[in-house]
């Protein structure tokens, strides 16, 4: 590289130095220090490398550039500067109320994919963003993730490492800024970039070790990701954190502060610079992806009294959908043939994507690939879905549209046993900003709202069970989200029973065994527990006075709680039947008697009310 470039290089590090620091000061808080080691490789990055058009975020053939050390957004907000998709003004708005540029990247700013921070999270989505790169939209972009090394201790970095390598996605570098240094201390392998490059290697990656604040080695390095075949590249670059500043350069306790005199750090580095701006390249020029083939849907019809799963009904509906809409990917976490996930494999193989067992990463790449305006779909036993929670928690934070599907959910499932019940998925999901929250008890309903997940903004949710359940709607039957369907009513009901996908099956048993002794009660299907039909609760509570809810979930933050949401300003006596004691093995209907929330304990729950 000419001397000239050379120069021009560090002159355009040191004013995004300098930036990082003005704006740190400027909020007072921030991470200008982990900021700074990462400072040459970015400056390289989108001087030489990056093909964007920042007048254009939504351009096909843009690159992806995801910090995945959300926390040096310092620095990012410096690159969007030196690019000039900023102004200086906001720059210095960093972290202050009504900015656009918050502590960490979130995309209220149209360049920003997804929301980053929480560590480790950066790498898995940029696997999705490239697998819908080489698999679906057969467009040659590049993604480039900013990691940091402290997060390489991150299980789900190595979720997404070995995805990565079995892909082969050579449209895929992860930029590791190895400063050696992460929060309270040094990091787990130090300055050891060797120990990165052997676990690396081992999944199957290109690997180049570099000297991070050479803009020669990193110029070569980059260069050499955009020619590596059939391999995702990891630059793991040795860097010092707070480069440049003496009272902060490698130096614990640095961490997550502002520079104390931030006057001299900017004299230190060379003082402010007249505004460099780098004339980012653009991409090239590419056909725009094919728009996506639609047709009528043609759900599937279930008969009024058959017995189907609706994890059954699930499967088949989706891979209908899969046919009347070309957007619609399925995403699964080795479970498909339970799931019911299979029926969509089947269908359509080339829309399928199969994840193992990495909860992390599937919900992950479902993020990734929505940035790319997939509608995904993504399933696996509720129970399962704990594991990817915070992926799922900032999702919402992405303002990601994203279908989370949880199968064999509650004690229903039976001899498999506790380790395998979703008995927390409800209160999970329903905890999540903007999320949908669907639990239906029969095919048909199951096929209607797996339809009405597909537009649906946010985190949608659906709840299915492993066992067959009696069709009770007809195909032909709507319904809405934020909506409920009232089953059974009266003037002489005493109570009014609020159940959801098994326990409906359960509460109507147990309304017909009253009725022979006289006693009326209301059931309600509350298929849609976030949104809640608020208006229909109300109204049972204030016409009975009297609620019990009914759920094969924990007590805590489900149906009951969210039914208690409602309406307990109203002042009705409401009664909760829920799972109390662990469960063990036994048969779906010997779980469901012992869990006390079969149609037994429901006719007891009644009759005390008397």
């Amino acid at each position: 590289m000419p001397e000239r470039d050379l120069r021009y290089l560090a002159d355009l590090a040191a004013q995004l130095r300098v930036d990082a620091v003005r704006a740190s000061a400027a909020a007072g808080s921030g991470h200008p220090s982990s900021s700074m080691s990462a400072a040459d490789l970015m400056a390289v990055l989108l001087a030489c490398h990056l093909h964007y058009d920042f007048d254009d975020p939504h351009a096909p053939g843009n690159d992806h550039l995801i910090f995945s050390k959300g926390h040096a957004s310092p620095l990012l907000y410096a690159l969007y500067k030196a690019a000039g998709a900023i102004s200086d003004e906001e720059l210095l708005s960093f972290r202050k109320h009504g900015s656009r540029l918050e502590g960490h990247p979130t995309p209220r700013l149209p360049w920003v994919d997804v929301a980053t921070g929480s560590l480790g999270q950066g790498l898995p989505v940029g696997v999705g963003v490239a697998m819908a790169g080489r698999r679906l939209d057969h467009v040659p972009y590049h993604v480039w993730v900013l990691c940091g090394d402290s997060e390489l201790a991150e299980g789900s970095i190595w979720e997404a490492a070995e995805q990565a390598g079995y892909e082969g996605l050579a449209n895929l570098t992860a930029i590791v800024d190895v400063n050696r240094l992460g929060q309270r201390g040094p990091t787990r392998h130090g300055w050891d970039t060797g120990a990165y490059a052997r676990r690396l290697c081992a999944f199957g990656w290109h690997t180049v070790e570099i000297d991070g604040h050479d803009p020669g080695q990193i110029d070569y390095a980059l260069t050499d990701a955009r020619n590596v075949r059939r391999r995702p590249t990891a630059i793991l670059a040795r860097t010092r954190k707070g480069e440049g500043v003496s009272a902060v350069e490698d130096r614990e306790g640095a961490h997550g502060k502002p520079l104390a005199d931030a006057e001299q750090a900017i004299e230190e580095l060379g003082g402010r610079r007249e505004a460099i701006r780098v004339q980012v390249s653009p991409p090239e020029p590419v056909k725009e992806p094919d728009g996506v083939p639609h047709s009528p849907l043609k759900l599937p019809v279930f008969e009024v009294g058959e017995d189907v799963a609706t994890r059954s009904a699930f499967g088949k509906a989706l891979a209908a959908l899969g046919t009347a809409r070309g957007d619609v990917v399925a995403l699964d976490g080795e479970v498909a043939d339970s799931t019911k996930a299979q029926a969509f494999a089947d269908a359509h193989p080339e829309r399928f994507f199969e994840f193992f067992i990495a909860e992390q990463q599937m919900v992950a790449a479902a993020v990734g690939m929505q940035v790319r305006g997939w509608v995904p779909f993504a399933a696996t036993f509720a129970a399962f879905l704990t594991r990817a929670a915070d992926f799922i928690r900032m999702a919402a934070v992405s303002r990601a549209d994203i279908r989370l599907v949880g199968s064999h959910s509650g004690v229903e499932i039976g001899q498999d046993g506790p380790s395998q019940m979703g008995l927390e998925d409800l209160a999970m999901m329903r905890a999540v900003y903007g999320s949908t929250v669907l639990y239906p008890c029969d095919a048909n309903q199951t096929a209607k709202l797996v339809t009405a997940m597909a537009d649906r903004p946010g985190v949608s949710y659906l709840r299915t069970t492993r066992g067959a359940t009696p069709v009770i709607y007809d195909a032909d039957e709507d319904f809405p989200i934020g909506r409920c369907r009232v089953l059974r009513t009266s003037p002489d009901d005493l109570v009014t029973i609020v159940a959801a996908g098994v326990t409906v099956h359960e509460a109507l048993a147990a309304a017909d065994e009253l009725a022979q002794e006289g006693i009326r009660i209301g059931v309600i299907d509350l298929y849609s527990v976030k949104p809640l039909d608020i208006e229909a609760l109300r109204a049972a509570a204030t016409t009975t006075g009297n609620l019990i809810t009914v759920e094969d979930h924990w007590p805590q933050g489900g149906l009951g709680e969210a039914v208690l949401s409602a309406v307990a300003d109203l002042g009705p006596r409401v009664i909760k039947l829920a799972v109390r004691e662990m469960p063990g093995s036994a048969t779906p209907r010997e779980q469901l008697h012992d869990a006390g929330i079969d149609r037994d304990a429901i006719r007891d729950a009644v009759k005390r009310l008397r």
